[in-house]
């Protein structure tokens, strides 16, 4: 599938060939919301942790004697069901990551690229190389772009002056191709992808 090519400043840059095993798939939002899933199961630390009974820093003895007061009976003062006592059934260090295959995750991919391709959210520009690092150029060719929300990728490597200019503008989010994920390309509503970009994606992907 042809695409027309742009630079930043809007000017027409020629066409290129989109792979339609890349770009041209039916978006499957079963195959994307795994992905989704599985990556933000990734990220979670699953550090949130209480102390048990077992460890908490009072005394073991018993709160009063067992027969004859007229009270319930009762153990230590570290049980649950006391103020300051340790957490019954509480949450634990432990990784929140499932297991999905490879091939899910490149489908995933496919499916994500082709549902911007399918929104006409996806932009092809010639390169994002800038000769000066100003936030305000950038912010410029956004707006004159239209692009409210958008995702960046690039090539191996981003340049390194357009990666400073866009450091501070919320509503752009630069990668480099390794970088490139489900979760980043659906979150933002316009794809931008360079021509080292395709063709890193193609070479990534095929």
């Amino acid at each position: 599938m042809k695409s027309k090519v742009i630079t930043l400043d809007g000017a027409e840059a020629g066409e290129i060939d989109l792979d339609e095993a890349i770009f041209g798939l039916e978006p499957r939002t079963d195959i994307l919301h795994r992905v989704v899933t599985w990556q933000l199961a990734k990220r979670r630390a699953g550090t949130r942790r209480t102390k048990t009974r077992g460890e908490i820093d009072r005394t073991k003895k018993r709160l009063y004697r067992q027969k004859g007061t007229g009270n319930a009976r009762h153990g230590p003062a570290s049980a649950p069901q006391f103020r300051g006592g340790g957490r019954a059934m509480g949450p634990v260090v432990h990784s929140h990551e499932i297991d999905l295959p490879k091939k899910v995750r490149a489908l995933g991919l496919k499916h994500a690229l082709s549902s911007k391709a399918k929104e006409q959210k996806l932009v092809i520009v010639d390169s994002v190389d800038l000769s000066v690092a100003k936030t305000k150029l950038v912010a410029k060719a956004m707006k004159d772009r239209g692009w409210s929300s958008a995702l960046i990728i690039d090539g191996a490597e981003v340049n390194e002056n357009f990666a400073r200019a866009s450091r501070n503008l919320w509503q752009l989010h630069v990668l480099p191709i390794a970088g490139l994920n489900v979760y980043d390309i659906l979150k933002r509503d316009t794809l931008v992808l360079t021509r080292a970009g395709v063709a890193a994606i193609a070479e990534r992907l095929a």
